[in-house]
């Protein structure tokens, strides 16, 4: 369930940063009434921006797949062991 409070209570910091540690999601800041900013910890942060950073590579590498630029494994694996003189 989602955390909201309001920005009056960002006075008590220390309460504040415990709070993000300890549910590892993000804390919704409301003034008058509205969203006004998001806070979270930078554990939080940092997993999340990995999680994005792979779909992000996921939607890509499927994209190339759709368009066709992928390649079968073996058939990569091969070209490098010919680039590099190497065998099997």
């Amino acid at each position: 369930m989602p955390r909201i409070i309001p920005i009056r209570d960002l006075k008590d910091t220390t309460a504040i940063s415990q709070m993000c540690k300890e549910s590892r999601e993000p804390v919704f800041i409301t003034k008058n009434g509205y969203g006004d900013m998001v806070i979270m910890s930078m554990e939080a942060y940092e997993e999340r921006m990995l999680l994005l950073d792979a779909e992000q590579k996921l939607a890509a590498a499927e994209e190339e797949i759709h368009q066709g630029r992928a390649v079968e494994a073996s058939l990569s694996f091969r070209r490098l062991r010919e680039k590099h003189g190497l065998s099997c």
